[in-house]
């Protein structure tokens, strides 16, 4: 009963799929293949066991989609748009897939591609795009969540090396990378500077959080600093200060935007066919006119979300996407995915809470994904300080 549920109906109610090229088409269609054929039918015993999908990151090894739009050093070729459709189509299938992907690309590898050296480039993008290598991305920490630039994490220069000590916490890959971007203060000179610290570098301890309520597929880390020596051709020379994790930061706030797309897709199309094929009361739950007007607003919602996502593509194609544009995608769609989402699952009744019906897990990741990479609360502050001209940060 419910049978393809993940494929009833199609929300490209806009047409927007006209306005993408040949090889944007490529990108969408096979990770959609991945996810329907690969990721569905297996996701939900991994996300109820927090276990890391260790069989699907192999086998997205081989789709080509690890780059985040990097140019050269064995990405492959992504525009803008074909990076958010791969982020989209990963996030409908499961949070955690989609998670794992943004860490390794959006925040790890675009750290190397933006601020390291091109030896740095060289040694770790490659390996990286083709998942023989895995990468984290520690800035946040324990006491330091959306105040991020407060980071207390220290960086000592002590001849060829640098000496770190400090904490990390809610860092994706933390317990697997090979590599991670660790953003310390500069004891000398107070500015943030950022280290590529490679796996095994003593002093470095990193433990898996547990008992996530959300994402519980990818794994989170805290991670402990003690005196760990990182070499000085390990720092990224382009970080002078906060601003430059700014910049990497910015470029997935733009992702988030499609990943939401992605869960409320999701949410939709099972709500669509479950109402298709579930009878109450002698006939189909489609047709009675409550039920249909619910659909057609959790539409238009996605449509909207689409338009959001589409221009985003165009303005960093064009070079004119800002930081305050994308916080304003970012709280946007994620706030429309929750209510997409809900609504979805109150659809399905009591069916609506089991995992078979995949609606519940993506309930539990447009948790983590609207508070991460900034809650709606602080994005609400940028735009307004845009918009304003006036900043109401503590």
């Amino acid at each position: 009963m419910y049978t393809d549920i993940g494929k009833a109906l199609s929300t490209d109610y806009f047409r927007i799929a006209d306005q993408l090229t040949a090889e944007e088409l490529s990108y969408l269609r096979r990770t959609r293949e991945f996810v329907d054929e690969d990721v569905l039918p297996v996701i939900n015993g991994y996300w109820e066991k927090a276990e890391f999908p260790w069989p699907l990151v192999e086998k997205m090894a081989k789709l080509g989609i690890v780059g985040d739009g990097i140019v050269g050093y064995g990405c492959p070729p992504m525009s803008p748009i074909a990076t958010g459709l791969v982020n989209m189509e990963l996030n409908r299938g499961d949070g955690s897939l989609g998670t794992f992907l943004g860490v390794q690309a959006g925040l790890a590898m675009q750290s190397i591609a933006m601020l390291g050296s091109e030896e740095q480039k060289q040694r770790w993008l490659p390996p990286m795009a083709a998942l023989d290598k895995l990468g984290a991305f520690a800035l946040t920490e324990p006491l330091h969540g959306s105040d991020s630039v407060a980071l207390e994490t220290s960086a000592r220069r002590d001849g060829d090396e640098w000496v770190i000590n400090g904490s990390k916490k809610w860092i994706g890959n933390g317990t697997l990378a090979d590599v991670v971007v660790v953003w310390a203060r500069d004891t000398a000179d107070k500015q943030v500077k950022g280290f590529l610290v490679e796996k095994g570098t003593p002093g470095y301890q990193a433990t898996k959080i547990e008992a996530k309520g959300s994402l519980r597929a990818v794994w989170q880390a805290e991670i402990t600093l003690t005196d760990m020596r990182v070499p000085e051709e390990n720092r990224l020379p382009g970080v002078t200060s906060f601003k430059d994790a700014g910049r990497v930061l910015a470029g997935t706030r733009n992702s988030v935007a499609w990943a939401a797309l992605g869960h409320a897709t999701a949410a939709y199309d099972i709500a669509v066919g479950y109402c298709q094929q579930r009878t109450q009361f002698g006939k189909p739950l489609v047709s009675f006119q409550i039920i249909q007007e619910r659909l057609v607003k959790m539409l238009a919602e996605i449509c909207s979300m689409q338009l959001y996502c589409l221009r985003l593509g165009r303005l960093i194609e064009e070079g004119r996407l800002t930081d305050t544009i994308a916080a304003l995608a970012k709280m946007n769609n994620t706030r429309k995915a929750r209510q997409v989402i809900a609504e979805a699952r109150d659809l399905l009744g009591g069916n609506g809470i089991l995992l078979d019906f995949h609606v519940i897990r993506h309930m539990a990741d447009i948790e983590a994904i609207h508070t991460y990479e900034g809650t709606e609360t602080m994005q609400t502050l940028i735009v307004g300080r845009d918009i304003t001209g006036v900043g109401a940060f503590v």
